[in-house]
């Protein structure tokens, strides 16, 4: 948890790997994650690169892979994960794995094939064999031209009453969304003079090229026409000798489809015995060629050296890994006889970020890294919005109820985080909800603590502590008679009177406020304050996170030129208002209470110089007071627009008075010597780059570069003081919208289902629906919908309101190469 609050330490080292050991150093490498390799070879094009054709081995072997995938997924089968970690091959392993794959699948292109031209074959004797047939079945039904009945058979006995007619006929088989189609065409065509019959076949044909059952549609159509007389007699004698022909025929059909059925069911099982070789072969070797295609890639990011017996490669790695990196290196290289060597370099760019997160802060990060990943070293707001978000969140979700349902969610889904189900899930969904369990489980716990502040559980106010407002002592001393009661249904209870007010409420809102028709004027005074002062502390806290950020770069002179500047205008204005809320709430009681002057009027003329006769100061000497805070406001602007740009500029003049003219160093040497020391400024801010280079970048600095990137910073602090205040008034609106939307959903459902029904079998059998109704529509509008939008807001405060006080995002994450996406 230490690198939570900075990022990590990050050097740059180089390695020097045997080329005999090389692909084990990095293989090794890969599984644990150690470091990130910079590309040394970028100028090369990726087709001229050292290990270009092991590469393409591999993304051949990973074609060939995806075949045989597709293959195992359209015979329904599925591929199960490799059991336990699999190391990168050697790459003489590469070879045999491409000989077995490339075997496997010729097997399969010609099973496969084989299958299709036996199953094509097959489908055509069933289709031969199903249009034979037709003619010694029962009788097809017939599309009758001449009024005939439609139970008439088409073949009638050639010795039968239709001798004479003179007929040609034509049989076959259809898909059936086409036989509509066909016999639409052929009535058209043949304008009427035909008769068409069409019937499905009694069992369903397999398909030849997808294997799956499809019903087909046989038809038989009977034709004359004026030219065609003189073949009646022909046609006739035709059927009578080619009778016994076509029962032949169709015997001889159905024996070669039962031996077509031998075959294929022959080649099925064969096909069945190399699925279940890939089965089991392919997932290890997909794994394995991954990594091995990962480690080649890695390759091609190093440089030969002079000599060719090493290749020499650049890494980002943690500090703190530096001697598990060395340990690690010695391991692989040891049976090369020559030791790999890893030495730390200076380097002038910025090292990447590195956070290690666990399961709970994991989910804070994100959030975090969503607005931009924070430059090197920089505070990580991250530990403070493990407080601050949830707590925000839930000053807009404030409710007991709502607030326990969302913590027993997360509460289920952290309970359960370990089952392999749960973490197979792939509703996208349900894997956000589940990667920000923790987050929700703060959610809904802050929800619950400010649910017993505002004293509201499903919109309904809990007596857990006795009132502090005594409704007796009221009426004892009013002297309220049954005709004043009569006449004024509405009370008054005074807290001057003595004994009405007994004390604040031991914690939270005393619960005779919901009583009150005033409850919602009181509500709103009271969250307004508090929006205002929560954001004024949120965006004070986030200016002093700066002053870690300052010490840390080594650039003190930003705490008088920005950091206290910032401060008194912050702190001289809206400090002063946070100031002025307390100092009401304490020295005013309620017997001063109608005396009390208007905080926002005295806000107003703050600004404008002036008072009003009818608002009576708080304390004396006020007005001064408020003349003085709003000139020493303004009179920071200057010192924040002008202190740093001057003092670069100061600082950057000093330099060039001091520069050697007579001798310089040598230009490696000047390099290693400046890099240790330079490298740290230039990772400050843009300004910072632009205004303390390195003595070989002085030529580059450019003043009104500065005193630009500054005035924009001192008008964003400036202006945005202002809107940001206002911004966290968002708290009070969410907070009211929150609140009366469950008030509207228990007065429309609950509180009518309760009053439908004096009885209680009544009342027992309309609540459970009523119930039903109320529990839907909390969960889809008051803890989704108002859930999101809380969520919204809070994220808004904390990227645009608190984080911009301190933190740029301009950063790069640690990328480092690992074999645990490839797993």
């Amino acid at each position: 948890m230490g690198s939570m609050f900075r990022s990590e330490e990050v050097a740059l080292v180089q390695l020097f790997l045997p080329t005999a050991a090389a692909y084990t150093c990095v293989s090794q490498l890969g599984e644990l994650g150690l470091v990130e390799f910079r590309d040394l070879n970028a100028s090369v094009s990726a087709f001229q690169r050292r290990f270009v054709m092991d590469v393409r081995r591999c993304e051949e072997l990973e074609k060939t892979f995806t075949f045989l995938q597709e293959e195992v997924w359209r015979a329904g089968l599925a591929l199960s994960p490799p059991e336990g970690a699999l190391p990168a091959p050697p790459p003489r392993d590469l070879l045999r794995i491409q000989e077995e794959t490339d075997r496997l699948a010729q097997e399969l292109r010609d099973v496969r094939g084989n299958q299709q031209t036996l199953r094509a074959q097959l489908h055509q004797l069933q289709l031969h064999e199903a249009v034979l047939g037709q003619g010694h079945c029962p009788p097809l039904v017939a599309t009758d031209t001449d009024g005939s009945s439609e139970r008439t058979p088409l073949l009638q006995d050639p010795r039968g009453p239709h001798q004479d007619l003179r007929v040609n006929f034509v049989a076959g088989a259809v898909e059936p969304h086409k036989a509509a189609a066909l016999e639409r065409l052929l009535w058209r065509a043949c304008r009427g003079f035909l008769i068409a019959s069409f019937r499905e076949t009694e069992q369903p044909l397999q398909d030849p090229v997808t294997g799956e059952p499809a019903t087909w549609m046989t038809f038989l159509i009977s034709y004359w026409g004026e030219q065609i007389g003189q073949k009646i007699l022909k046609i006739t004698n035709w059927f009578e000798e080619q009778e016994e022909a076509r029962h032949a025929a169709l015997q001889q059909l159905q024996q070669q489809s039962h031996e077509l059925l031998e075959v294929l069911g022959e080649t099925e099982r064969f096909l069945s015995q190399v699925l279940g070789r890939v089965q089991r072969l392919l997932p290890p070797w997909q794994v394995q060629i991954h990594k091995m295609k990962a480690v080649y890639l890695a390759l091609n990011q190093c440089s030969v050296s002079a000599t060719h017996k090493c290749l020499i490669a650049e890494a980002w790695c943690a500090a703190r890994d530096l001697p598990a990196l060395q340990q690690a290196l010695q391991d692989s290289s040891s049976e090369a006889g020559v030791s790999a060597v890893v030495h730390r370099i200076p380097c002038r760019d910025m090292p990447p970020t590195l956070v290690r997160t666990n399961r709970f802060t994991a989910s804070f990060q994100g959030i975090v890294d969503a607005y931009g990943v924070g430059r090197y070293q920089e505070v990580n707001p991250a530990p403070y919005t493990v407080v601050t978000f949830p707590f925000l969140f839930a000053v807009m979700f404030g409710d007991v109820g709502h607030g326990l349902l969302m913590f027993l969610f997360a509460l289920a889904m952290v309970l359960a985080e370990n089952r392999p189900a749960v973490k197979a899930a792939q509703n996208e969904i349900w894997r956000t909800f589940f990667g920000g369990r923790y987050l929700l489980l703060l959610m809904g716990l802050f929800s619950v603590y400010t649910g017993f502040i505002y004293n509201e559980c499903f919109s309904r106010a809990t007596v857990i502590f006795r009132s502090g407002w005594n409704v007796s002592a009221m009426v004892d001393q009013s002297g309220w008679s049954d005709e004043f009661l009569a006449q004024h249904p509405l009370l008054t209870l005074d807290p001057n009177v003595s004994g009405v007010f007994r004390g604040p409420y031991p914690f939270g809102i005393d619960p005779v406020w919901s009583l009150a028709v005033n409850h919602l004027s009181f509500l709103n005074s009271f969250k307004m304050k508090m929006s205002v002062i929560l954001g004024v502390t949120h965006m004070a806290f986030g200016v002093v996170l700066g002053v870690f950020n300052h010490l840390h770069f080594r650039q003190p002179y930003r705490l008088l030129l920005e950091t206290l500047p910032e401060l008194v205008f912050l702190l001289g204005l809206f400090g002063y208002l946070v100031f002025l809320v307390f100092y009401k709430w304490l020295c005013y009681t309620a017997a001063s209470a109608a005396s009390a002057p208007s905080i926002l009027i005295h806000f107003i003329n703050m600004f404008l110089f002036s008072q009003s006769p009818t608002n009576r100061p708080l304390f004396t000497g006020q007005e001064l007071v408020q003349s003085a805070l709003v000139v020493l406001a303004l009179a920071m602007v200057p010192v924040l627009l002008l202190g740093t740009p001057l003092f670069l500029f100061r600082q950057h003049r000093r330099r060039s008075r001091k520069r050697p003219t007579g001798r310089q160093l040598d230009e490696d040497q000047t390099g290693l010597l400046d890099s240790s020391n330079a490298s740290e400024a230039a990772w400050g801010s843009d300004e910072e780059k632009a205004g303390c280079p390195g003595p070989e970048e002085e030529a580059e600095f450019v003043p009104s570069e500065v005193f630009m990137h500054q005035a924009i910073h001192t008008i964003e602090f400036c202006l945005g003081c202002i809107s940001n205040t206002a911004s966290y008034l968002r708290l009070w609106a969410l907070s009211l919208a929150h609140a009366q939307l469950s008030e509207v959903l228990w007065a429309m459902v609950m509180r009518t289902g309760l009053r439908m029904g004096n009885k209680i079998g009544v009342m027992a059998v309309v609540l459970v629906p009523i119930f039903a109704a109320f529990a839907v529509l909390t969960v889809a509008i008051l803890l989704v919908m108002e859930g999101l939008s809380a969520f919204l807001h809070a994220l808004r405060l904390h990227w645009v309101e608190f984080q911009n006080k301190f933190y740029s995002g301009t950063g790069y994450k640690l990328s480092p190469f690992s074999f645990a996406v490839e797993e």
